[in-house]
């Protein structure tokens, strides 16, 4: 079969998949894969799939193959099998439709930089758009209402309260939001601005005396995004100021998007007529990033560098590094020590940085070796003598590499002092549990889990 029907197939397929699946798992799994060969043998079909690496041949043979089957029955309407084999994905350039006018390059560069201009008016930082978001259940319910937000702005959810830990893209969605508005109908006033700047714009009214310019700048409006809303709990003249602002906006059919780090019934000092505006749009809690979101966003942040990181490794990354912000610390970090070196991206460049710190000036964690000795002990419900002494057994051992892995992951000591720590063991001990306990994080579910309950437990 000519490899233009193979592509169209193919392209039918992931189409498909597009809606069966989130984005994230489309980014990092059925993005790795192309159709390679299609033949017929009597009357059915046998199709040969390539995936960019034995990872991820292995993942979607086991997980998607029943899913991408129908798919293919329903394209090719005859019986199908699948065969899965390990092939880059070729690089395809996009196949201009015949007849199709081509783009006119300068009217887009303008366009282009209109919109530059328009984000920069409404301190909406570009590069921040739901294209480069990467979803899973983690944070699925609050893209799909950002997103929602985006196409019917003060109608969908208004106000719309996300709420949740650092660095778990509440500011991106935020940003993405204001982003897609913009790019929907250029000519909208919107403004993105932090609680503290809020409050500094209404102490430097009263200062001035321009309180009215404050007013006219907020309360014509078609859309408010403020983050770290949780910044004016406890100032009174502020929450006054929001008060008639919030609504001001809402009574003129204006959108308002807030971010906070808590629920709006666990700000303490917000006033009770705020806290009950706020109740009445709906409230988001978007949750840490799970492993196969960390992956996807490994994935992206690495493209937007324009590097390659093959998946086994980016698997060993995620299953590692807990926090976005860290994960794109942590692929700035290896980009720079690769071309220090002059070297490729290897599996012990990334077990030699895992084990240093992400951050330059990282607060440093506030629980001690001993308090981690406790918290393995708890969890796994050994006894200290045990976990310190000579015993190998299983249910001793594999507790007393992950302390080994916590000590020297979470608390940055050196191998030698991590050894003196477990009962005088030798370095060489030392380097081979955490090495161990580092490939166990990136492919099984337990060992994270186990990691995660005992970081939650200090």
């Amino acid at each position: 079969m000519a490899s233009e029907n193979t592509n169209e197939i193919w392209r039918e397929v992931l189409e498909s998949a597009k809606v069966s699946v989130s984005p994230a798992i489309f980014s990092t799994w059925f993005s790795q894969t192309h159709l390679t060969k299609l033949q017929k043998v009597n009357n059915r079909y046998i199709a040969h799939v390539g995936c960019s690496s034995s990872f991820v041949k292995t993942t979607v043979e086991s997980r998607y193959f029943g899913l991408i089957q129908d798919y293919l029955i329903k394209s090719l309407g005859e019986k199908c099998d699948l065969v899965f084999t390990v092939k880059q994905v070729p690089n395809q350039k996009s196949i201009q439709k015949e007849g199709e006018a081509a783009p006119l390059f300068k009217q887009e560069k303008i366009q282009e930089e209109e919109i530059a201009r328009v984000l920069s008016q409404a301190r909406i930082r570009p590069g921040f758009t739901f294209d480069n978001f990467a979803v899973s259940s983690s944070n699925q319910m609050a893209w799909a209402a950002a997103e929602a937000v985006s196409k019917s702005p003060g109608t969908a959810y208004n106000p719309f309260f996300m709420w949740g830990g650092v660095g778990v893209g509440k500011t991106h969605l935020m940003l993405a939001t204001g982003h897609s508005l913009l790019k929907r109908n250029i000519d909208s006033n919107i403004l993105f601005c932090t609680g503290e700047e809020f409050t500094n714009d209404i102490v430097e009214g009263i200062r001035n005396k321009t309180t009215q310019a404050f007013r006219n700048k907020y309360r014509k409006l078609k859309a408010l995004l403020v983050d770290d809303i949780q910044f004016i709990e406890g100032k009174n003249a502020v929450q006054e100021e929001f008060f008639h602002t919030f609504n001001a906006l809402i009574g003129a059919g204006g959108q308002i998007v807030l971010v906070s780090d808590r629920p709006p019934g666990d700000l303490a000092k917000l006033e009770e007529r705020l806290r009950s505006r706020f109740e009445a749009g709906l409230i988001v809690d978007v949750a840490p990033p799970d492993f196969e979101l960390r992956c996807a966003i490994t994935l992206i942040k690495a493209k937007e560098r324009g590097i390659e990181i093959p998946m086994d490794l980016i698997h060993i990354i995620a299953g590692n590094i807990s926090s976005a912000r860290k994960i794109e610390g942590f692929i700035v970090q290896l980009i720079s020590e690769a071309k220090l070196k002059n070297s490729e991206i290897t599996e012990d460049l990334i077990q030699l940085l895992l084990g240093k710190s992400i951050e330059e000036n990282e607060i440093k964690k506030k629980a001690s070796p001993n308090e981690y000795l406790s918290a393995v002990c708890k969890y796994f419900s050994v006894g200290k003598r045990a976990l310190l002494g000579e015993g190998r057994a299983r249910p001793i051992s594999n507790p007393r590499q992950v302390l080994m892995y916590l000590l020297r992951t979470e608390l940055k000591l050196p191998l030698q002092e991590v050894g003196r720590i477990i009962g005088g063991r030798d370095h060489t001990t030392v380097m081979h549990a955490v090495e161990k306990i580092t490939h166990l994080a990136s492919k099984d579910v337990q060992t994270r889990q186990d990691i995660l309950g005992i970081k939650n437990s200090l």
